[in-house]
């Protein structure tokens, strides 16, 4: 049973049919809100399996089809697949009927009485409106490829692209497959991806470029709306809607009336106004519009079809379209001129927004705060509600997040006029789209004693991080405002959606608040109504009940933060603002380096830190939180031990939180790791009598934090003042926690390789957050990782970078910030050729329009002043100003300048010309005609080969407009590496609130569990679920699906599932390029371990070219040699192996080893593990010599690490002997060389022939693997010669197949997992 369980899970992974997958495998994880027996009890009594098939009855051709629905699905979504068929995609005006009777489109099919399997619904056509002619118009616009390209105001150029099947050709994917496999030769004459791939070469622009693709079949000419449109009011009483007008392929044109009965061919022209119907034989009608087209044009049909087949060579995936979340926008983008951003020529692209929203723009318009609250307010009690409450949840913040971006885009550029005009510009507010927007800065002074305009943009980042943490907390009764956060132009904005009440006016003597600080913190507001809810967040937060003292020393006890306000609105609401203080100031920081103005009216260099706003992170607080109950458990259960010899266990109710991090539930200090297990603290010791575990009871244990110490506050009595020095204490511990523990231990993983190495400056944030460390804190990780080995000059080197590239935008903000926009490209192009291009032009100058800047009378142009070293002066203060680190003296001769690019690129929203950019004098384009070139002739790293030729046609035009746009920029009237045409676009940073969702994570969490503790088909049905939760509430493009499907690919991989792993690693490189960037670093690892399971499902040819693709990838995000790039060679190499080409198998191990040893040291076990696998290889490729040395000093080094009684040292020796006397037997019968070395040589496939998927960065190696023995960390597998002969000649599956098993469990971080174990 369990076989085929597992069968039907892969076969369903596969077809992406999750839809219909049973929740009742989850239930268990929803303790306290689900209720399975009646769910159950449902079902049975209506006696309908969850998934079944009915039919749907259609007017027209087909007229009927099957359609697989479930019942928890609504109605809705059973119109939206019938739709998506290709038979009925000219309906869109319709409701479905059952039994005579009409269904409701918004309710689930479960409440339609007596719906069974094989029921027959009816599909009826219904009579237009306006607004349904216009989506009509649309949609069949979208079908037929009439949209032409579209310009967006807030989306990038070539926003949400994928190069997934720009790097492996169709044909590859599409072989079929042997056996779960796709044939391959084998032959070492064949070429393969990794040819003559070079290590040294510089990163290749176009690596992430997309391919210049065939144009799409044109099936009609033009579709638009008519001059004539709208109708006059006498036609709208006949029932006309619009008017459009339809250019056929064969040059006919056709105006056509939208009538509330269908779609009418009319008698007007150009010149002549007649929407009457045209007479018999002309005559023309259909109810759709597309049917009417496939009437009118003779090819439409024809044409029709092959577009469909266009549109079906790329996977769905890389074709739908995004509506969960804000699509990636690359950094490079081709130029203007190529054929990929050709702007065509459309009348309706102007008519779009009329079409969507309607002549009175009214449809658009919502009330947001109320769609906040009120889906807030939903019920959770069973799982079909959470599903529905959070998916609704999820689709709400994406719509939000789209409408306050557009929103503060048109403010940052001035189009939207201030509600109080006669303020200054940072103090300005303003209402687009019902959405509420203020600037970031301290435009009425609130900040002023904490930092001004610095402390101001600050706190509103906070406050959206302060949301989103409240809203993941989903406290019953407490509602939040709808928060975005958008950087843009150098300004920073928040929208927010409108609280009901907030701008009435009180009644003389009552607060504007009724929570918390009124103004500032002179005025202190009580409300009972708020002590329950406050008091349930401040729980969750670890916040202090604590007392407060307003301008007059009367004392307030508050539940949060003085600065946190509780607002009652006038729907009677509870809302919680201004969440930018949830958790104390470092103190330290603030002691070291800040002063406040008014003590000094200018400050020492060593206290001129911008800002006072340094709130500690709340990952660190519920990390320190843990380590203290840790510390609480220890000590409580050495005094049992002391009062009793015997050891009991008590029960408790240790509070669980599904939303806490998993790297926030650390033990740190060396302390015993514990588990939470039902509510009780486990120590994981056996008690000395009974063999039970010893559980203790925490209720005892407290630990909160007074957020408002170190904040001015005046207590007035002895009591008082003791309490607060009592919490100033505790918060100077967390922040000694922070500074000697917990950055310390960041540094000690990232050394031993106990975590994936960050890849570039995001990577390495996220690392920084989930440990709970502030960004400011960089420099104190450069400088620590400047005094350890070499594995962490790549640390300092990537911290330098990071700190380098915030400094510039911190600049570029400022020059930014008033400058009118049509001139910020020539600030940035003047501030990157001063910062990247110094070394090609030592003076660069400003290019400016001075006609135009004639225009612009009151603008600061002080950025034309800036010079190289001027500029280079500034980043070097800022360094120290922000990070606390000087820059070394040569730090602007060690940047590197494309991965230097891609961090500023990033961080202020620039769309820059893809070009080969010249940062020195001596560089040349890479595009005329180097070796480079040659070398990566393959678009985006593809390798097309054809009869053994490599294909270098299809990249010459292409080559030739690169070259072009390079020597462009580089002629006599542009001396410079940059200029204001290369800044093609720029994009909004945008920052939101939006909480992920807790049910698909609880089912995550229990499948894993199961498969921890062997219970496979539980584990694989809630890990089913999950992927199905996911997909349900994030819709299937989501970087949160991504990373499902990442994780989920790793553990199907490691239970053997290889089909079902590469196709679920397939998804996340698709899902990823297109929500989290073709180039992020999580898109490197998904491509590296889809090319790790194709080469498990034997397809390694493919598995090559996705490898190489990832490693150009890393070239352009890092550059050559990351630490963790020792794994991505060393499996290459074992692919190479694979298809035996020992040769270049052997070269891509010596490159594995080389930078082993420049990271870890000649002397390191992690070196000797690739000495060990380098004689082997040498000993495949016909170097016996050679071989014996490598192995040699593969055992020296073992032999002194590790000691004469370890395993690895033993084998070692044991090869080294084997090898030499092979050697010897080679140089005696020197005729007989390559037959012999094939016979006598063994081989450890356990190490030669073993690869790893990769943690992500952050992630401990050892959480990737499931059901790992630390007994087997030192172990070097071994196999016999007939089992390494036939795994080398393609035989000996069923052997393979059992060591892989055995070898799965085993993994050592420190011995071989370090860096070989640790997967990209």
């Amino acid at each position: 049973m369990e076989q085929n369980h597992d069968a039907k899970t892969a076969e369903e992974l596969v077809n992406g049919d999750h839809n219909g997958t049973e929740l009742h495998a989850g239930e268990p994880v929803n303790k306290d809100n689900s209720s399975p027996e009646k769910e159950d009890k449902t079902l049975e009594e209506q006696n309908v399996d969850p998934v079944f098939q009915i039919s749907v009855k259609l007017p027209h051709k087909p007229y009927q089809i099957q359609v697989m629905v479930s019942t928890q699905e609504q109605v809705q979504d059973l119109r939206n697949s019938i739709v998506e068929f290709p038979d009925t995609f000219q309906y869109s005006c319709f409701h479905l009927e059952y039994n005579g009777n009409r269904i409701n489109d918004f309710v689930e099919l479960s409440e339609v009485k007596e719906l069974v399997p094989g029921a027959e619904v009816k599909l009826v056509e219904d009579p237009y409106t306006e607004k349904e002619a216009r989506m009509h118009m649309i949609r069949v616009r979208d079908l037929i490829g009439a949209t032409g390209d579209r310009v967006d105001t807030l989306h990038g150029i070539s926003a949400g692209l994928s190069l997934h099947d720009c790097i492996v050709p169709s044909e590859m994917l599409n072989r079929p497959l042997q056996n779960g496999k796709r044939s391959v030769n084998t032959s070492n004459e064949d070429p393969h991806a990794l040819s003559e791939y070079d290590f040294n070469a510089p990163a290749s622009i176009r690596t992430i470029l997309p391919q210049t693709k065939d144009s799409p079949p044109k099936t009609v000419k033009s579709l638009c709306v008519s001059a004539w449109n709208p109708p006059p009011q006498y036609l709208r009483q006949k029932g006309h809607l619009l008017y459009l007008q339809l250019t056929t392929n064969e040059g006919e044109q056709f105006q056509i009336t939208s009538h509330v009965s269908g779609f009418i061919v009319n008698k007007s022209s150009n010149s002549k106004f007649d929407p009457y119907p045209r007479p018999q034989p002309k005559s023309a009608s259909a109810h759709s519009l597309l049917t009417l087209i496939e009437k009118l044009s003779p090819s439409f049909q024809t044409s029709f079809g092959s577009l469909q087949e266009y549109n079906n060579r790329r996977d769905p995936l890389a074709n739908f379209q995004i509506t969960n979340t804000i699509p990636a926008n690359p950094w490079l983008v081709p130029a203007a001129e190529s054929s990929l951003l050709a702007h065509q020529p459309d009348l309706t692209r102007s008519q779009e927004t009329y079409l969507m929203s309607g002549i009175e723009n009214a449809e658009t318009l919502r009330d947001w705060n109320e769609e906040f609250q009120s889906t807030r307010e939903l019920p959770k009690e069973t799982i079909q509600d959470r599903v529905f409450r959070e998916r609704i949840t999820s689709k709400l913040f994406a719509d939000y997040t789209d409408a306050a971006a557009r929103g503060a885009v048109m403010v940052a550029r001035g189009e939207v006029a201030p509600l109080n005009p006669t303020e200054n510009r940072d103090a300005q507010i303003f209402v687009y789209n019902n959405v509420f927007f203020s600037f970031g800065a301290d435009g009425v002074g609130t900040f002023t004693s904490e930092g001004g305009d610095d402390a101001a943009r600050v706190a509103v980042g906070k406050d959206v991080t302060g949301i989103r943490v409240v809203n993941q907390l989903d406290v019953d009764g407490l509602f939040t405002p709808g928060t975005v956060v958008v950087d843009y132009l150098g300004k920073r904005l928040v929208g927010q959606s409108i609280v009901p009440g907030i701008f009435k006016q009180r009644e003389p003597g009552e607060n504007q608040i009724d929570y918390g600080g009124v103004e500032g913190r002179d005025v202190v507001a009580e409300n009972e109504a708020f002590v329950t809810v406050f008091s349930k967040l401040s729980k969750h937060l670890r916040v202090k009940r604590h007392d407060v003292w307003d301008k007059e020393g009367k004392r307030h006890t508050l539940e949060g933060s003085v600065e946190t306000k509780g607002l009652l609105g006038t729907d009677g609401r509870k809302y919680v603002l201004d969440l930018y203080r949830l958790s104390p100031l470092d103190i330290i920081w603030i002691e070291e380096y800040w002063t406040d103005v008014s003590e000094s009216d200018v400050k020492p260099s060593q206290l001129n830190y911008p800002h006072r706003m340094t709130v500690l992170r709340p990952e660190l607080v519920e990390t320190y939180w843990r380590f203290k109950m840790g510390e609480f458990v220890k000590a409580e259960l050495e005094r049992r031990r002391n009062s009793t010899s015997g050891a009991e266990t008590v029960d408790s109710g240790i509070p669980s939180d599904s939303n806490d991090n998993a790297d926030s539930k650390m033990v740190t200090n060396g302390d015993a790791q514990k588990h939470e297990e039902n509510g009780l603290i486990t120590t994981g010791e056996k008690a000395e009598t009974n063999g039970v575990q010893e559980r203790v009871d925490i209720a005892d244990f407290n630990l909160a934090f007074n957020p408002d110490v170190f904040c001015g506050q005046a207590p007035q009595t002895d009591e008082e003042k003791e309490e607060l020095i009592k919490d100033e204490k505790e918060v100077r511990a967390i922040c000694e926690f922070l500074r000697h523990t917990v950055i310390s231990e960041l540094v000690h993983d990232l050394r031993e390789g106990e975590v994936g190495f960050p890849m570039d400056g995001h990577s390495l944030a996220r690392l920084f957050h989930k440990r709970g460390i502030n960004i400011r804190y960089l420099g104190t990780l450069a400088t620590l990782a400047k005094e350890q080995n070499s594995r962490l000059e790549a640390l300092n080197a990537l911290s330098v970078q990071e700190m380098v590239a915030r400094s510039f935008k911190h600049i570029a903000n400022h020059y930014m910030n008033g400058l009118p926009a049509v001139f910020i490209p020539s600030c940035l192009a003047h501030l990157l050729n001063c910062l990247l291009g110094a070394d090609f032009n030592q003076a660069p100058k400003a290019c400016l329009d001075e006609e135009l800047q004639a225009y612009y009378t009151n603008t600061d142009w002080s950025f034309k002043d800036i010079d190289v070293q001027t500029l280079r002066a500034k980043v070097q203060a800022e360094v120290h100003l922000r990070y606390r680190y000087t820059l070394d003296q040569d730090w602007a001769n060690n940047l590197k300048h494309i991965q230097l690019l891609r961090e500023i690129a990033l961080k202020l929203g620039l769309q820059i010309t893809a070009k080969d950019y010249r940062f020195s004098a001596s560089s040349m384009p890479l595009t005329n005609g180097s070796t480079n070139v040659a070398a990566n002739a393959g678009t985006n790293g593809v390798y097309h080969h054809t009869n053994g030729v490599s294909s270098r046609k299809k990249k010459k035009n292409s080559d030739h407009e690169l070259a072009s746009q390079s020597s462009e920029s580089l002629s006599s009237s542009s001396p410079t590496t940059f200029s204001p045409d290369d800044i093609v676009n720029i994009i909004p940073i945008i920052k939101d609130a939006c909480p992920r969702s807790t049910l698909a994570e609880e089912a995550l969490e229990a499948g894993k569990m199961s498969m921890m503790q062997n219970q496979k088909e539980i584990g694989q049905e809630l890990l089913l679920e999950s992927l199905s939760l996911h997909e349900q509430i994030y819709g299937v493009l989501h970087p949160e699906v991504a990373r499902m499907y990442h994780q989920l690919s790793m553990l199907y991989y490691q239970l053997d599932e290889k089909i079902a792993a590469v196709e679920l690693a397939r998804k996340a490189v698709y899902v990823s390029e297109r929500t989290l960037g073709v180039d992020s670093n999580e898109t490197i690892l998904s491509y590296l371990n889809l090319g790790l399971f194709e080469h498990g499902n034997g397809n390694t040819k493919t598995a090559l070219i996705y490898m190489k693709h990832a490693l150009e990838l890393w070239k352009i995000i890092y550059g050559s040699r990351h630490p963790d790039s020792i794994t991505t060679i060393n499996n290459a190499a074992v692919m190479l192996q694979t298809l035996k080409h020992y040769h270049d198998s052997r070269i891509w191990f010596e490159t594995s080893l080389t930078i082993c040893e420049e990271v870890s040291g000649k002397q390191s076990v992690n070196t000797a593990t690739l000495c060990f696998q380098l004689a082997q290889a040498l000993a495949l490729d016909q170097e016996a010599k050679a071989a014996v040395n490598c192995m040699r000093d593969a055992y020296s080094i073992f032999l002194s690490k590790l000691g004469p009684d370890d395993r690895n040292t033993k084998e070692s020796e044991s090869w080294l002997e084997q090898l030499t006397q092979n050697a010897v037997s080679i140089a005696k019968h020197a005729k007989d060389v390559q037959a012999r070395r094939l016979r006598r040589v063994q081989f450890s496939p356990g190490i030669t022939l073993g690869t790893r998927p990769q943690p992500q960065v952050g992630q401990s190696s050892t959480g990737t693997t499931l059901g790992s023995d630390p007994r087997e960390v030192n172990r070097i597998d071994s196999r016999s010669v007939d089992e390494l002969l036939r795994f080398i000649e393609g035989g000996g599956e069923t052997s393979k197949r059992s060591t892989a098993k055995k070898r799965s469990s085993r993994g050592n971080p420190k011995r071989r997992g370090g860096l070989l174990g640790n997967a990209v």
